[in-house]
């Protein structure tokens, strides 16, 4: 089952989009449909008033002017022998006449020559006609799905005397509304289908224009970086909503370059405080036995000895080569970069580390080796400073 969230924005804007017109569309079709049923009905209801209004006016008329026949409940069977064929037809009506006690006297239905149904009113609607305060009953009824509109009233004779019962039935014929329904409902369906059409359209649109600023936003922060320079962010005409997210990645943006900058600043900083202890330990290594053997010289100098000359050149070449070391670390600390770099060349390596040890004029400092003289390519004066370094820390 796919879950909501690992949906796309764009696509749950254009799904939520496209589901709220389709859920109007439906609701309108229901609310059209309800409205036109309820009209149906209102319409029915009229249109059988006026009926019964025209209906009972024409058997007032009957019983007024036109009888031969005494009024009253006896006669009325008589009085509308034939006539009530035509009240009937005209006004597309099933009238029938009961007597005050619910007696059928004459009814519409079929002809004068058929066998009719003699069915008496109930008691219920003869007492309940007694009771009205109209004098009126409507009823709503359905017979093998058709509908039918049933009113029941009294007829009065001269000086509104009762003389009996009137029973006007109306049957609803929708079949012109229905179809009249039908035909706006198809027509109402193309409308709609061309606008879910169109709602489809504009909802891909619309939720790619707004998923479009979140999307470069987006992409923006993924490519960002503290060691590189970032691109602020610039839409145009992009919602306050948006703009306010932009303002903030921008205001990040900046925040990130200072942090950048001071953290660039302090690694140089922290830099240059590692190169000056390195820079001190590397001249402070030469420094020491140069102290030594200065020191051990002072002591030792005996202007008559005959060997003067041989040991005062021994001890300058040993203070001049500690000097190279010192000199060496100096120029790498002026380029900036680092500790000297490697300059092999072939060296003689028993010379050059017996060299190294005599400056420390240590007693205690014994070198022995099998070999008379050792070639290699390798830095004097790395090689210098790894003996110095060594024989300084074991002592």
């Amino acid at each position: 089952m796919i879950r909501l969230t690992s949906i796309s924005l764009r696509i749950r804007i254009f799904l939520s989009m496209i589901l709220l017109v389709l859920l109007t569309s439906i609701l309108i079709l229901v609310v059209t449909v309800y409205q036109y049923d309820e009209q149906t009905k209102d319409y029915n209801i009229q249109r059988f008033e006026r009926k019964e209004v025209i209906a009972k006016k024409t058997i007032e008329l009957e019983l007024t002017n036109k009888t031969i026949h005494p009024v009253n409940t006896d006669n009325l069977a008589k009085i509308f022998q034939d006539r009530i064929y035509e009240i009937s037809s005209i006004n597309k009506l099933n009238i029938t006449i009961y007597s005050l006690k619910g007696n059928l006297l004459k009814t519409s239905f079929g002809n004068a020559f058929e066998k009719i149904d003699t069915t008496p009113l109930t008691d219920y609607i003869v007492s309940e006609l007694a009771q009205n305060s109209n004098h009126r009953i409507l009823k709503n009824k359905e017979i093998d799905g058709t509908s039918y509109q049933t009113s029941y009233s009294y007829i009065n004779g001269p000086k509104f005397k009762r003389i009996g019962i009137l029973e006007l039935q109306f049957t609803q014929d929708n079949s012109e509304i229905e179809a009249e329904l039908k035909e706006f409902i198809y027509r109402l369906s193309l409308v709609y289908l061309l606008m879910f059409l169109l709602a489809i359209s504009f909802a891909y649109f619309l939720s790619s224009y707004i998923t479009h600023s979140i999307k470069t936003i987006s992409d923006k922060m993924q490519h960002t970086r503290l060691n590189e320079r970032n691109e602020k962010i610039i839409l145009n005409k992009a919602s306050s909503e948006i703009e306010i997210l932009v303002d903030a990645y921008n205001n990040m943006i900046d925040q990130l370059e200072e942090s950048a900058a001071r953290l660039a600043k302090s690694e140089r900083e922290q830099a240059w405080r590692e190169m000056a202890k390195q820079v001190a330990h590397e001249i402070k290594n030469p420094l020491t036995p140069m102290r030594l053997s200065v020191q051990s010289f002072e002591r030792k100098f005996n202007p008559d000895d005959e060997n003067i000359k041989e040991k005062l050149k021994e001890y300058s070449q040993t203070l001049i080569q500690q000097i190279d070391v010192m000199s060496s670390i100096a120029s790498a600390f002026s380029d900036f970069a680092k500790m000297p770099t490697q300059k092999k060349e072939k060296i003689e390596i028993i010379s050059i580390v017996k060299l190294a040890l005599d400056i420390f004029n240590e007693k205690a400092i014994k070198y022995q080796t099998n070999e008379k003289e050792l070639y290699a390519f390798l830095d004097k004066t790395q090689l210098i400073r790894i003996v110095t370094n060594l024989v300084k820390n074991a002592i």
